[in-house]
């Protein structure tokens, strides 16, 4: 088989990535992270792992794109037996929501992804992913041993090497599933055997209890007898209490009625008792005026009562009028002698002006004074005489207009005071009688009368509610009704309706009497249970004696099988265990030539083996064989990639897929390095090899070259 073009998309670091692959060795260079694994990883996965009942995986998307589905394509090329051509393409979808695979073999699609699965591991002879890790994909960090699927390579160890078919296989295998039918012994999935055993132990116990079963059989049914009849007299007993209950729990019931019903008639005898007083009342009102209208006239009695004795309060005064002249104020005679002291004060001033005028010595100084403080007490007197006079005008003013008003305010008041008596009389009129305290008597009557309706009004309300009055004497005479019957019922009842507590009673004694019968039921259960358990009889027993001998034949038949199966394959893996040796001769020399021809013959002799295919060198210096393990670094890859590389040649039979190596070489020196990649070209002879490294000291001997980008480069 060899690749013609690979393709991924959404692949780790690969967004978008397409390479071509040449038929013989091809080199894949480019830097760290530039996505190398990555190729190396989807082809292993396109190659061989398997796509039906893959639940999905995530770990294969981008880191940035989580999410995202990841595609690997690749088309291809093979030879069938007869070496003709074909041609495939095969295309594998991984991603949160499953896996999905598309295959087509010369342009026919495979029906499903377990038959695309089958195809891919027929043509590729890689049976599993982790068979191809460990031999045809080969990591330069994983050149630490070939056991990874061990009983894979040892399977196709022992039929490549061996030159068995693999029909062999499948007989071994056919055989162990056959055995492991026959010996099985857990309890979920038991072999043929384990079964036949407790069949035969079964039966075996099944016979000798029927026997048992036949004595125990008379005595179940005779104490099943028992039970019933005590069950029987349980049942009578229970239905007796159970009708006295009933009838207690009746008297109840009616005891309770009965005192409802007398209850009733109590309420209703006395409402109409009640209702009867109220319509007595009702027609004996003391006024013929409603309450609210009588109160509303005895206030306006009581209103003009007291406006009437207000006016004859104010008539009583009487008013006195005057009509003397009153006598002469005395203000008027001090107006004039200030009037005559002003004159002389002023007489005085012009006689002493003029004595001075004429020359009389002496006046002038004193006339002055004498005649200022003159008029000074006449202008006094004359204030004082202005003042008394407005008073006197004021006061002769105001007597005036009282004696006016006293005059015409009488007639009004007792026109005032006829009016309201003719109001008091008409009032006293309507309600009918002829004196205010009448009136007063009426109305507190009339009140008393109001409160003693009211009062009854509200113990009617509370004897029968809204309930209409107009059927109170059928209801009062159909609770009398329904105490009569309540009676005539107890009385039917007999003794027990007399009893205080029967109804408690007859309750404990019908518990007692259930849980008597439920155990009398049980017990006759239990009976018949036992009974019917045990249906045994000769005939029966009989027969299963029969069965159990046929089966007993039939055990000694399984062990005899189980004895001839074991012993094939004992025989088969002694011929496997003498094949073995061939095989790891075959891959010791097939190995000493590669690990001859890389260590430049330092090393020549290899031994694997036959236990755990572990394997030894010859050191040189020695002499001896040594585990590889205590090699350094470079020859240890160097074995075990020679190892690989021979167990690819001969495990895969006539298929041929293509050998992945990851940079195996980075531990071995220029020399080794071009001595392993002269093996690789001699392998490409047969083989698709693909080579990836980051050094370009490979280039010149590959039949091309798939240079790859850097993260820088690409932009990652």
């Amino acid at each position: 088989m060899r690749i013609d073009r690979l393709s991924v998309g959404d692949l780790r670091r690969h967004r978008v990535a397409e390479v071509e692959l040449a038929p013989g060795l091809t080199i894949v260079r480019g830097p760290n992270e530039a996505g190398k694994s990555t190729l190396a990883r989807a082809i292993e996965i396109v190659l061989a792992r398997p796509v039906a009942g893959d639940a999905g995986d995530t770990t294969l998307a981008p880191w940035d794109a989580p999410d995202a589905t990841t595609n690997i394509a690749m088309a291809f090329t093979w030879e069938d037996e007869d070496g003709a051509g074909h041609h495939g393409v095969v295309a594998k979808q991984f991603g949160p929501r499953g896996a999905a695979v598309r295959l087509e073999l010369d342009d026919a699609p495979a029906p499903d992804a377990t038959a695309a699965d089958a195809a891919l591991a027929e043509i590729t002879g890689l049976p599993s992913e982790a068979f191809l890790r460990a031999t045809a994909s080969v990591h330069h960090h994983e050149l630490s041993g070939i056991a990874r699927d061990e009983t894979s390579l040892r399977e196709r160890l022992a039929a490549s090497l061996s030159g068995a078919d693999r029909s062999t296989l499948r007989a071994r295998r056919r055989l162990e599933r056959a055995l492991d039918g026959l010996r099985g012994r857990g309890d979920r999935s038991p072999g043929r055997l384990k079964v036949a055993e407790e069949a035969v132990a079964d039966a075996a116990a099944r016979v000798q209890g029927g026997e048992d079963a036949l004595v125990r059989l008379a005595r179940d049914r005779e104490a099943h007898t028992a039970a019933r009849r005590r069950r029987a007299e349980t049942e009578s007993m229970l239905v007796e209490r159970r009708a006295l209950l009933e009838k207690a729990r009746r008297a109840e019931r009616l005891h309770a009625e009965r005192e409802e019903a007398e209850r009733r008639l109590d309420t209703y005898q006395s409402a109409v008792v009640v209702r009867t007083e109220l319509a007595d009342l009702d027609g004996a009102h003391p006024s013929t005026m409603p309450l609210a209208a009588l109160r509303i006239a005895v206030d306006a009695i009581r209103t003009t009562d007291a406006k009437i004795a207000t006016l004859e309060g104010l008539l009583a005064d009487e008013v006195h009028v005057e009509f003397a002249v009153p006598p002469e104020v005395p203000w008027r005679g001090r107006s004039r002698v200030a009037a005559l002291l002003v004159i002389l004060g002023m007489a005085l001033a012009a006689g002493g002006f003029v004595a001075d005028q004429a020359g009389v010595p002496g006046l002038w100084p004193v006339v002055p004074a004498v005649s200022a403080v003159i008029a000074g007490l006449g202008l006094l007197l004359s204030v004082q005489g202005l003042r008394r006079s407005r008073a006197s005008r004021t006061e002769r003013t105001m007597r005036d207009a009282e004696v006016a008003r006293r005059l015409r305010g009488r007639s009004e008041l007792e026109a005032e005071l006829r009016q309201r008596q003719a109001e008091r009389a008409a009032g006293l009129e309507s309600v009918g009688v002829e004196s205010t305290e009448a009136a007063e008597e009426r109305l507190a009557a009339e009140t008393a009368h109001m409160a003693a309706i009211d009062e009854r009004r509200a113990r009617l309300r509370g004897l029968v509610g809204d309930e209409p009055l107009d059927g109170l004497d059928l209801r009062r005479d159909t609770a009398r009704h329904d105490v009569d019957l309540a009676l005539a019922a107890l009385a039917d009842l007999g003794p027990i309706a007399r009893e205080p507590n029967a109804r408690v009673r007859l309750e404990g004694e019908v518990a007692q009497g259930e849980a008597a019968n439920e155990r009398a039921r049980d017990e006759e259960a239990t009976a018949r249970a036992r009974s019917e358990q045990n249906p045994a009889d000769a005939d029966e027993v009989a027969g299963l004696a029969e069965r159990l001998a046929s089966w007993r034949s039939e055990l000694a038949a399984l062990r005899r099988r189980e004895r001839i199966y074991a012993r094939t394959l004992a025989e088969i893996d002694a011929a496997e265990a003498a094949t073995r040796e061939k095989a790891t001769r075959f891959l010791e020399r097939a190995m000493s030539a590669d690990i001859a021809d890389i260590t430049g013959g330092r090393y020549t002799q290899i031994r694997v083996r036959d236990e755990d295919l572990s394997i030894e060198v010859m050191a040189p210096e020695h002499g001896t064989w040594v585990p590889v393990e205590v090699l350094s670094q470079g020859t240890l890859d160097t074995v075990y990639l020679a190892a690989r590389l021979a167990l690819v040649r001969h495990l895969t039979g006539d298929r041929r897929p293509p050998i992945l190596l990851d940079d195996p070489f980075v531990t071995m020196d220029e020399d080794r390095a071009t001595r392993a990649l002269g093996l690789l070209r001699r392998l490409a002879a047969d083989f698709q090899v693909v080579y990836f490294t980051t050094s370009d000291r490979y280039d010149r001997d590959a039949d091309r070259v798939v240079v790859l980008q850097g993260p820088a480069a690409t932009g990652a």
